[in-house]
């Protein structure tokens, strides 16, 4: 839906209207049908899942991953890592999200308050989002280390 919000836009702005296709979207009078309604709904829903995204993306990075046939898995962070640029670099830890079937790798902040809470806030014990509970180490891996290899 997001794509057609796209084509959508794109037409918008570069194109002068001219009319509306009867059918599915505009009646015969020219006013919207119930499936647009519908149809711009689950585009607001879209754009919202994408906010969302992008605010989970600021919190976990993803990792920069490579693999060898004959090493196996690499996973390492940068303050670029994932396309996100930040003022941390992280560690990188497996990312257990609701309803999805595998974990993925992502970036974890090592110091300061968890993301959810203040700098301010007396309780947290320096330790960034480390604690957070859909993360796992990587077995094998120290527990600090900015690079992760997982063998075959």
């Amino acid at each position: 839906m997001l794509t057609l919000q796209s084509w959508l836009s794109f037409y918008e702005k570069n194109y002068e209207f001219i009319g509306r296709v009867t059918g599915r979207f505009y009646g015969e009078d020219g006013l919207p049908t119930p499936e647009l309604t519908q149809a711009e709904a689950m585009i607001t829903k879209g754009v919202e899942a994408n906010k969302q995204e992008l605010k989970e993306k600021q919190k976990f990075p993803p990792c920069n991953a490579e693999w060898s046939s004959t090493r196996g898995s690499r996973f390492w962070c940068s303050q670029r890592s994932g396309g996100v640029s930040r003022d941390w670099i992280g560690v990188p830890r497996k990312l257990f999200k609701p309803g999805a079937k595998e974990p993925h790798c992502v970036c974890v902040r090592t110091t300061g308050p968890p993301s959810d809470q203040t700098p301010d806030d007396p309780t947290h014990r320096n330790r960034g989002d480390l604690d957070h509970p859909n993360l796992e180490e990587y077995t094998g891996c120290p527990p600090l280390a900015i690079t992760c290899c997982v063998p075959l």
